[in-house]
C-alpha cells in the first residue's frame, strides 16, 4: 500500500508565515571543500596536460576505454547519422522545437546604433557576437535534447560563428536525440568529455578543444563548481540551483491539471520545489486529493514523493493581491497563473524568470516548444537577472567620436572633473584639444 504524502500546509495569515517562507525557500549548492578540492586538481591537470588530462578522466569517470583524444570527437556526420535514426515523430517534434526557439530568439536581435550631436560628435554602441560559446550538455540517461536546442540556437541567432558542445557518454552511452538536437541546432563540435574537466578543457584549451569565450548549459555540483572557478577567464550563463515552479490560482483550474504541473518540477529530482498559492482553502485540499491519487502512477513517484515533501508546499493566501505579494517575494524560476484574465495581474509581477499566463499554458510547454528560453534564474535570482538569450552571446563597445569643436567643448568638463581627482595628465590630454 502506497504510503501518504505529507505535503505542508502554509497560511499567509499566521504568525511566523516569513519565516517558514524562508526557510522553505532556503538552498545552498553543496560544494564542500572535498569537491572544491578535487575540482580545483582537475582544472590544474587540464591545464598542464590538456588532452592526456581529458583522456585519463574519461577513462577514469565516464568507464571509457579510450586510446586518444581522436576517440572522444564527434564529427559532423554522426549528428546527421543520429537524425537520420531517431524517430519520425521525434525528428519532426525537433524542428518544430527548434523553429520556434529560433523565431522568438530573433526578437531578440540587438543592433548596432549611433547618433550625430549638433557639434559633429557622433557616439554610439556596436554590438558583436562572441568568437565561441561553450555548450556544456549532461550525458548518459539523464540527457536533455531540448537543453540543446535552448543553448545553441540563441548563440546562433546571436551571429556566434563556433559553438563547442561538450557530452560525457558515461560507459558508452549515446543519447540519439541530444546528438540529433545539435545537428538541428547547428552546433559545430562535439567532444565526448564531461565533469570539471570539460569545463576546464572549454575555458582554456588543450591540443584538441578551443578555448571559448562563454561557458553555457546545465551540470551537477562538479560542473557547477568549476564553472564558478572559471568565471573570470571565460563568461558564464549561471550557477542553476534545483528547477522550480510556482502556481498562483483562483481555485477554478482542474485540481489534476495543477497536481501535474507541480509533478512537471517535482520529477526533475529531490531538491525541485513545487509550490502552490491560493486563496480557496477548499481547492489547496482538492490539488491534494489529487496529489494522493495521481502520485502512485508516476514513473518518478519517489523522486516526486521526496520533493514535495521536503521542499514543496500548499500554502492558503487571503486574496489575489497578497498571492502576488508572496509570488514576488520568491520570485520564483517559473510562475503560472492559472487564473481568469491572468493579463491583469501582469503588470503587478516584478519578479519571475518566465511567467505562464492562463488555465491551458502548462510550464511544461516552456520547456520544449514554446518558444521562449527555458534556461532560467533560479532561487530567487530572478530578482537581478534574466533568461539566457541571444543578449548572453553578444558584448557591447561605445562608440565615441569627436569632432573638433566637440571635442574642445567636452575637455572644459573633463578638464575640470581630471583635476579635482588629482589625475593631471587626464586634464591635459583633455586640454591639449580645447580650442583657444
Amino acid at each position: 500500500m502506497t504510503a501518504p504524502i505529507a505535503i505542508r500546509r502554509l497560511n499567509a495569515a499566521d504568525q511566523g508565515f516569513a519565516q517558514h517562507l524562508d526557510h522553505l525557500l532556503s538552498w545552498e549548492s553543496v560544494s564542500d571543500d572535498a569537491v572544491n578540492q578535487r575540482v580545483l586538481d582537475i582544472i590544474k591537470a587540464v591545464r598542464e596536460r590538456g588532452d592526456a588530462a581529458l583522456v585519463e578522466f574519461t577513462q577514469k569517470f565516464d568507464g571509457l576505454e579510450v586510446a586518444s583524444m581522436a576517440d572522444l570527437i564527434l564529427p559532423r556526420a554522426r549528428l546527421e547519422l543520429a537524425l537520420s535514426r531517431i524517430t519520425p515523430e521525434q525528428r519532426q517534434a525537433l524542428i518544430v522545437a527548434a523553429e520556434r526557439v529560433r523565431l522568438y530568439h530573433e526578437k531578440q536581435k540587438q543592433d548596432s546604433w549611433t547618433y550625430t550631436e549638433a557639434d559633429g560628435t557622433v557616439l554610439g554602441q556596436k554590438v558583436t557576437p562572441l568568437d565561441r560559446a561553450g555548450l556544456y550538455v549532461p550525458g548518459g540517461k539523464a540527457s536533455y535534447p531540448s537543453s540543446v536546442l535552448m543553448n545553441a540556437i540563441p548563440a546562433k541567432v546571436a551571429g556566434v560563428p563556433e559553438v563547442v558542445m561538450v557530452v560525457p557518454t558515461p560507459r558508452g552511452e549515446i543519447n540519439e536525440l541530444v546528438l540529433a538536437a545539435a545537428c538541428i541546432a547547428g552546433v559545430d563540435r562535439v567532444f565526448c568529455i564531461g565533469g570539471a574537466q570539460a569545463v576546464a578543457a572549454l575555458a582554456y584549451g588543450t591540443e584538441s578543444v578551443p578555448p571559448v569565450d562563454k561557458i553555457v548549459g546545465p551540470g551537477n555540483i562538479y560542473v557547477a563548481t568549476a564553472k564558478r572557478h572559471v568565471f573570470g577567464k571565460v563568461g558564464i550563463d549561471m550557477i542553476a540551483g534545483p528547477s522550480e515552479i510556482l502556481v498562483v490560482c483562483d481555485g477554478q483550474t482542474d485540481p489534476d491539471w495543477i497536481a501535474m504541473d507541480l509533478f512537471s518540477q517535482a520529477e526533475h529530482d529531490e531538491d525541485a520545489q513545487s509550490i502552490l498559492l491560493s486563496p480557496d482553502a477548499a481547492f489547496l485540499d482538492r490539488v491534494a486529493a489529487s496529489i494522493a491519487r495521481l502520485l502512485p502512477s508516476m514513473e518518478r513517484a519517489e523522486i516526486i514523493r521526496t520533493s514535495l515533501e521536503t521542499r514543496g508546499a500548499l500554502i492558503q493566501v487571503a486574496d489575489m493581491a497578497q498571492a502576488i505579494e508572496v509570488a514576488n517575494r520568491i520570485a520564483p524560476e517559473h510562475l503560472e497563473l492559472s487564473v481568469a484574465e491572468p493579463e491583469q495581474y501582469l503588470p503587478l509581477i516584478r519578479h519571475a524568470g518566465a511567467i505562464f499566463m492562463g488555465r491551458y499554458t502548462a510550464e511544461a510547454l516552456g520547456d520544449y516548444c514554446a518558444g521562449p528560453n527555458h534556461v532560467l534564474p533560479t532561487s530567487g535570482t530572478a530578482r537581478f537577472s534574466s533568461p539566457l538569450g541571444v543578449y548572453d552571446f553578444q558584448k557591447r563597445s561605445s562608440i565615441i567620436h569627436c569632432s573638433a569643436a566637440g571635442a574642445s567643448e567636452l575637455g572644459k568638463s573633463a578638464s575640470v572633473l581630471a583635476r579635482g581627482e588629482s589625475l593631471t595628465a587626464h586634464a591635459r590630454s583633455a586640454e591639449y584639444r580645447i580650442k583657444s
